[in-house]
């Protein structure tokens, strides 16, 4: 990788960490983002880093073993992205956040556990899909990697219970967007419960699949 490239990515961290940490989708030291490099290693935000104040060159750099290279010591989380990634050979990066309507979404009671969120608009339809619900597990419990791991073949999102999303995409702007349409959707969710609203019917999500194939 090129070295304007690698300072391209940094900056595109930078920029859309603190887009997400203005916005109020993250916040205090919380959420982490990472990329993947052609190399076949990674750049993680770091340990206990604010997302709304990332200085670029001390962004994690990590070898395609996961070992870290350089910049600050990497999030805490690191294993997390790794069994997403590990799982997902086609995502480009990985957007963890503790959002607060996606997190109130993972502490309800009687949600669908395969399907926490119906399809409630297309656009959540075509960039998050299914959402699956990942049983709680103490943060840093290596164990929530393997459950995420047994996931995450099969969805590109899905929901951590009392914590939060994991949400992977083509690129780190995809991730970013199919996060943010989580974050919509959950509100959306929030705002319409007992109201019987009206979803997407399963021929209609077909078609979006059709369509507009992940």
């Amino acid at each position: 990788m090129s070295a304007h490239e690698e300072n391209r990515l940094r900056e595109q961290i930078s920029t859309l960490g603190k887009s997400l940490f203005d916005r109020g989708l993250t916040m205090g030291s919380s959420g982490n983002i990472s990329v993947r490099l052609d190399d076949g290693g990674w750049m993680m935000t770091p340990t206990n880093a604010c997302l709304g104040r990332l200085d670029p060159a001390r962004i994690s750099r990590l070898d395609g073993q996961g070992q870290w290279l350089d910049g600050d010591k990497p999030t805490k989380e690191q294993f997390l992205h790794m069994a997403m990634y590990a799982e997902r050979p086609q995502s480009g990066a990985i957007v963890h956040l503790h959002s607060t309507h996606s997190v109130a979404v993972s502490c309800l009671p009687g949600i669908d556990h395969c399907d926490c969120i119906p399809p409630l608009t297309a656009y959540y339809v075509m960039r998050v899909g299914k959402l699956p619900l990942v049983p709680y597990h103490v943060p840093g419990d290596p164990k929530l990697g393997d459950a995420v791991r047994g996931l995450a073949g099969q969805h590109s999102a899905v929901l951590l219970a009392n914590h939060g999303p994991v949400v992977a995409g083509k690129d780190l702007e995809a991730a970013v967007y199919a996060t943010e349409e989580l974050e919509e959707t959950a509100k959306l969710f929030l705002l319409l419960r007992g109201e019987n609203p009206r979803a997407l019917n399963e021929e209609q999500v077909a078609e979006l699949k059709r369509r507009f194939p992940a």
